[in-house]
């Protein structure tokens, strides 16, 4: 009997000293994040149509991004949201994160590809695939950035 006791108060102790250490680590990576500098910080604007697309973007020393992007796209609910990923090349990958028409219980996620040409970043279409409720680019599938809508053009930060 005081040997099964022994073995559960054994147990709780690394089962508390694991809580421990948990915490220490997302300490650690909340001061890594704090840590990378932003670079720069441009805002673009695309208006196509009865549409108007305001982005800004972040980039960080790591060649992370993050940012906002506002979509007041005609008869739809505006999307407001933020964006999160990384530079390759001349191409930025991000998730966008949003809510749509005000409603923010429901949160969507998508991802989007912007192409960096001459002052411009294009906003590609290409083929998305769902799984296990992610959705993310088909692999080996190209992106098309030629016959597009939504063509940025940097404009003045504005704070709202």
């Amino acid at each position: 009997m005081k040997n099964s006791g022994l073995i559960c108060v054994l147990f709780a102790c690394i089962g508390f000293g694991s809580c421990k250490n948990d915490q220490t680590e997302k300490t650690t990576k909340t001061k890594k994040v704090e840590a990378a500098k932003s670079i720069s910080v441009v805002c673009y604007q695309s208006i196509y149509e009865a549409d108007t697309l305001d982005l800004k973007i972040n980039t960080f020393e790591d060649g992370k991004i993050t940012g906002d992007l506002e979509m007041a796209i005609a008869d739809m609910p505006k999307k407001v949201g933020e964006l999160a990923g990384e530079i390759h090349g001349d191409t930025i990958f991000v998730s966008y994160t949003f809510v749509q028409g005000g409603y923010t219980k429901k949160t969507y996620k998508n991802p989007l590809a912007l192409l960096k040409r001459g002052d411009q970043l294009i906003l590609g279409n290409g083929k998305l695939q769902t799984t296990l409720g992610a959705t993310h680019f088909i692999k080996g599938e190209p992106i098309e950035f030629d016959r597009v809508k939504y063509k940025f053009n940097a404009v003045d930060c504005v704070e709202k």
